[in-house]
């Protein structure tokens, strides 16, 4: 009969065994790496473990005891290096301060409005009234439509076969000043000594027209006649120098 052969009892497995073996195996590469110091606490964390010179060999069926880890040694590094590190302290009631520069703050002054000049302007009198000035207007012309419209123009030059406020020839003047009162006459001096009706000078009018051969005015009043005398004078009111003058009466 043959002998049975039995296999060798195993120490039954649990989690805290296997935990113990895997710190075994890793323990040797760890060393003193494992440690890790909390310098601000004083606390001192390492992992627990066994070399695998120190792990449980003992056959025994029931959980396999950790062997004791030697935390002194595994630490003794970290201590060192503490030690030779530079301890700074600051008093309680220390006090922050901040160099900052300097800084200079300029306003600059309000600008002075800028100096307007004042000038006074003296308005030139207008070329019809120097004309008016060089040439009073008898009281006659106030209220009469001929003779207001006539006086506009004086110091206008004369200008031969000017019709225009630019320059009037004698006639050129009078058939103008009574187109703006819608009256047409004829353009030369001949043809206005029978435009209207002849009266006496004692009877004559101011705004009637004064006829004398080559020449024709408009009577002002009194002695007084406004016409284009002749080149190099301008249109003015002067006194009546024919010696046989024609009263004509337009309408």
């Amino acid at each position: 009969m043959t002998n049975a052969r039995h296999r060798a009892a195993r120490r039954p497995s649990t989690p805290l065994t296997e935990l113990a073996a895997v710190a075994s195996e890793q323990m040797g590469t760890v060393g003193r790496r494992s440690a890790v110091v909390a310098a601000s606490g004083g606390l001192v964390v390492s992992m627990l473990g066994a070399t695998p010179a120190l792990a449980a060999t003992s056959d025994d069926a029931s959980v396999g005891a950790l062997a004791a880890v030697d935390t002194e040694a595994l630490t003794a590094s970290a201590r060192a290096l503490l030690e030779t590190e530079a301890v700074v302290s600051a008093p309680a009631d220390a006090a922050w301060t901040i160099d900052a520069p300097a800084l200079k703050v300029s306003i600059p002054k309000p600008k002075a409005p800028p100096v307007v000049e004042t000038r006074t302007v003296t308005k030139s009198p207008s070329r019809s009234s120097q004309r008016v000035a060089n040439n009073p207007v008898p009281q006659s012309v106030s209220g009469n439509a001929v003779l207001e419209i006539a006086a506009r123009y004086v110091g206008v030059p004369y200008v031969s076969g000017g019709s225009t406020p630019s320059g009037f020839d004698c006639s050129g003047f009078i058939s103008y000043v009574y187109r703006q009162l819608g009256v047409s006459l004829p353009r030369t001096s001949s043809g206005m000594r029978y435009a209207g009706t002849v009266v006496s000078r004692a009877d004559a009018k101011p705004g009637d027209i004064i006829w004398s051969p080559g020449h024709v005015a408009i009577y002002a009043g009194g002695n007084q006649q406004i016409d284009a005398p002749r080149p190099g004078k301008t249109i003015q009111f002067r006194s009546i120098w024919q010696s046989s003058p024609v009263f004509i009466r337009i309408g």
